[in-house]
């Protein structure tokens, strides 16, 4: 598949809609960074934005392209995990005067704290991928921790994506597999964005659909090449990675690639930050929690729906929420207050469009299914239930659905009583 054929844009008879993404480059191929000397020409002044593993991994291919330019440098420590807060950004902050251009080194963080800073300065910027761990590289949202709330922000589009096969092969083995687990992930996000069509009416594209789930399929042939670093299976994930972030900005919103199997990693995630627990890395977590999610839908599917929709008294919702989300419970709230969910009344849509909603669930692999593709590159499930507990993973699949605004076989879940 040739991406930058794809970024030039495509007129879709699936959904009338011309969709386009403005990335202007991508080269995933051995010294990709070559192609800075060219893609920078324009620009005097440029930030690097890396933190010291990632900096160590891109640095020589990127200033030896731009060592005519007048760079700056913000690296980030390398012995903690980066959390894109409000810290963070102001880091960045500090070095943007006189910048006319921003290249981030690195990957997800990195990425996405480039992506935000480009958003509210004006200052353009492009990503030298160094690991092919996740598919925020070609879409518009960035993944930021702001006051506490796991945060999508939509903050534009790199100019160009710069990803040496070198550099990425020698990746941490897993990030690798978290790039890997990302993908497998795609199975949940498709089936919530057709539940929600269905439930919601909302809008859907049977040919993102159709493109997303041919890099899932793309993707399971690289497993083995992947845990012995084979430049070719590494550049078939990447380039999996980055066309699935094309169509989230073709179809102008994460949908096709986050869902249910997303929402419980960032549950994950920010009660871990705000309890100092520990947890996976984001793809690793979405795979397992893909697992998760698979489950749910098998349950479901042999469950009759009740005549009364299901509804947590409100005194007990709080103090539960208070005791899993601690800090940023209000904030979880908050948002379901706004969006008024807790409110509607499901059942007749469920009752009036059970058979299409079975039919729909019944197109998601089954968690044994999930599990063996995830085994293929050495990912067990058990490390999750070790992790988390029983306890801690029950309440992420009752309260994951508080953290966005997204409906997802979660909240099909909650309303059934389950």
């Amino acid at each position: 598949m040739d991406i930058n054929v794809i970024l030039k844009g495509v007129k879709c008879e699936a959904c009338g809609k011309f969709h386009a993404c403005p990335i202007e480059n991508v080269y995933i191929e051995k010294n990709a960074t070559r192609h800075l000397k060219e893609l920078t020409k324009k620009y005097e002044n440029i930030l690097i934005v890396a933190d010291e593993n990632t900096y160590s991994a891109g640095k020589d291919g990127v200033e030896s392209a731009i060592n005519d330019k007048s760079i700056k440098r913000v690296i980030f420590p390398g012995d903690k995990v980066l959390i894109p807060d409000e810290e963070a950004i102001d880091k960045v902050n500090e070095y943007i005067n006189g910048i006319d251009l921003i290249i981030g080194i690195g990957s997800g963080v990195i990425q996405d704290l480039c992506k935000y800073v480009s958003r509210f300065s004006g200052i353009p910027y492009m990503i030298v991928a160094t690991a092919p761990s996740m598919d925020g590289y070609a879409s518009s949202g960035a993944a930021m921790i702001l006051k506490g709330m796991k945060e999508t922000v939509s903050a534009g589009l790199p100019l160009a994506i710069v990803a040496d096969t070198e550099v990425l092969r020698t990746a941490p083995m897993e990030m690798i597999k978290a790039g890997y687990g990302d993908i497998i992930g795609k199975y949940s996000a498709l089936n919530d964005w057709e539940l929600s069509r269905v439930v919601n009416g909302e809008y859907f594209c049977q040919y993102i659909y159709d493109t997303t789930y041919e890099m899932i399929e793309k993707t399971l042939n690289t497993a083995e090449g992947l845990l012995s670093r084979k430049e070719e299976s590494v550049r078939a994930l990447t380039e999996a990675l980055i066309v699935v972030g094309i169509m989230m900005s073709f179809a102008t919103t994460s949908r096709p690639a986050s869902g249910s199997e997303h929402h419980l990693s960032h549950f994950f995630e920010i009660t871990g930050i705000v309890k100092n627990e520990p947890y996976f890395p984001h793809g690793i977590d979405v795979a397992y929690s893909t697992v998760a999610t698979a489950r749910i839908r098998e349950k479901l599917l042999e469950k009759s729906l009740p005549k009364e929709q299901y509804n947590e008294p409100r005194k007990e919702y709080i103090s539960k929420m208070n005791e899993v989300y601690g800090s940023v419970a209000d904030g979880c709230i908050a948002l379901q207050e706004k969006i008024g969910r807790y409110k509607e009344n499901r059942i007749p849509i469920y009752k009036a469009n059970k058979e299409e909603i079975n039919d729909i669930l019944s197109k998601m692999p089954s968690a044994k299914e999930i599990e063996e593709m995830l085994s293929l590159c050495e990912l067990d499930i058990r490390e999750y239930y070790e992790l988390y507990g029983d306890e801690k993973i029950k309440n992420a699949i009752k309260y994951a659905k508080d953290l966005k605004d997204r409906y997802t076989i979660l909240w099909y879940n909650y309303d059934l009583g389950e």
